[in-house]
Formats: C-alpha cells, sequence, structure tokens
C-alpha cells in the first residue's frame, strides 16, 4: 500500500522536469507512426483541461492525436490557467454546459494536473453532463502544500480565486460519480504521486506510466491510455488492460493507503 507522504518530489526530478518533458515529446515523435493502430472512438465530445500557468496551447498535441481518432475534441478556452478564478468557475461550468447541448451527448473530460482537479469537480457538479473523467498527473488527494511543488505558484494567485483551498480536499471523500482514471507516473517532479492515486473500485482506477509531469500530455503511453479509455462504449466501462507486449511500458499501478478518508469510504 502506497502511504501519503509528507513532503514533495526529489529536487533532482523537479530540476530535471523540462528537460524530461522535452526527451517525452521525442518519444511522441517517434512513435507517431504506431499511433495511428489506437482505437478510434464513437465522435463523442471531450473537453480538455490545461495544468496550473498553462493554457490550450499545451494540450494541443494530445487533442489533436484525439481528433485523428474521431473525437470531437475541445479546449477550455479560458485562457492561462490560474486556478478557481471566477472567470474560470463560470466559464467552464459554461463551457460543459455548451458542449453537451451542441452534442446531445455526454461529454469525456480530460485534464492535466489542476485541470484534472476541476475536472472532477465537475463530473460531482454535473455529473449527467459528464461520460467519464481522465486525470493526468492530477493530485486531488493532496493533504498539505508540502506535497507539491507548484504551491508557491499557486498561491501566489489565490487573492483571485472564488476559494481557499483547504487540506485534505473535502470533496475527495467520497468516489466520482462518473467513470474515473487516473494516469499518473512515479517519475513526477512536481506533484508526489502518492496525491494522484484513486481508489480503485467498479468505475475507478489508476493507471501508472514512465513520464514527467510536463510530459503527461504528449507521452505515448499516456496517449495510448488515454485513447483506451475514450475507446469504450458508452454505458460501459473495464478496468484498463494493457497489452502483452505494452505491460513493460505500464509499471503495475499503487493503490492508496486505506487509512486514507478516500480509501476508508469505499471500504
Amino acid at each position: 500500500m502506497a502511504r501519503q507522504p509528507s513532503g514533495g518530489p526529489a529536487l533532482p526530478l523537479y530540476l530535471s522536469e523540462p528537460g524530461r518533458a522535452v526527451a517525452d515529446f521525442g518519444l511522441y515523435l517517434a512513435a507517431r507512426p504506431l499511433l495511428q493502430a489506437l482505437p478510434h472512438g464513437d465522435g463523442h465530445p471531450v473537453l480538455v483541461l490545461p495544468g496550473l500557468l498553462a493554457d490550450d496551447n499545451s494540450t494541443r498535441t494530445l487533442r489533436a492525436t484525439l481528433r485523428r481518432l474521431d473525437y470531437r475534441v475541445h479546449g477550455w478556452r479560458l485562457g492561462r490557467n490560474i486556478g478557481p478564478t471566477p472567470t474560470c468557475v463560470d466559464g467552464l461550468r459554461r463551457r460543459l454546459d455548451d458542449l453537451a447541448e451542441r452534442y446531445g451527448s455526454p461529454v469525456s473530460l480530460i485534464g492535466w494536473s489542476l485541470g484534472g482537479i476541476f475536472a472532477r469537480e465537475l463530473s460531482r457538479a454535473t455529473p449527467d453532463s459528464v461520460r467519464q473523467v481522465i486525470t493526468l498527473g492530477s493530485p486531488f488527494r493532496l493533504t498539505c502544500e508540502s506535497q507539491t511543488r507548484a504551491a508557491k505558484v499557486f498561491a501566489r494567485f489565490s487573492h483571485l480565486h472564488v476559494d481557499s483551498v483547504s487540506f485534505p480536499l473535502e470533496s475527495e471523500c467520497t468516489p466520482l460519480p462518473v467513470p474515473a482514471t487516473s494516469i499518473y507516473s512515479h517519475a513526477d517532479g512536481i506533484v508526489h504521486w502518492q496525491t494522484c492515486l484513486e481508489t480503485p473500485g467498479p468505475r475507478a482506477e489508476n493507471i501508472a506510466v514512465h513520464a514527467s509531469h510536463l510530459g503527461l500530455g504528449h507521452h505515448p503511453a499516456a496517449i495510448y491510455a488515454v485513447a483506451d479509455r475514450l475507446a469504450q462504449a458508452q454505458g460501459t466501462w473495464a478496468p484498463f488492460r494493457a497489452p502483452t507486449v505494452l505491460r513493460p511500458v505500464f509499471p503495475r499501478p499503487d493503490v492508496p493507503e486505506p487509512s486514507s478518508p478516500l480509501a476508508a469510504h469505499a471500504a
């Protein structure tokens, strides 16, 4: 069982994030011919949310790849993500409502880091409009600020936020009302990987990959996992199973410490 850490990622992991993210993009470029074999979807809408200080440019590679797989993929169109500002909170709700109404279908939400926390909150507020939630390195199980290297950056904009953040995140004491997949990495240099762990359940899972935090949106293994999850027929869900040939790139996923509030609720 993975116990909740008291600190954030090791300093070498943090300092090497930019370089490793570039290497992850190199892996994506090398794997592009193979990505053509990814499963195609049914054309349902997908909304992709960026991480802290990022905008839609950061998710361009992921969205372009999913668009080639026949999904109707959209960015959030809210500029740079500086946290839960009134513009962000109200704009996200309107964006989701608009897409669900436009396509007459629930929307799959993909959130990178802080964007994943927003995606989870959206699914709790409007479960009928959400098909599933997939998070990429999202620390939705934070119990203290020291578990993330981004705490000071987030706090810099706290005067603009509609709500103050308290730990542990209160909403995470109950499972999501929709299927949930958390994709995370032990090599994450921004948030401690244990803070990204979902409690496995009938419609909840974790998928581990070898990637940097800043590279999760374009790492080939993460993209493969996202495509596999999106390709499931609406109303059906089964845990991720990597093909035998790809198992080395998908480490065995961890589970959270059972004494945590979320794990205790699931038990």
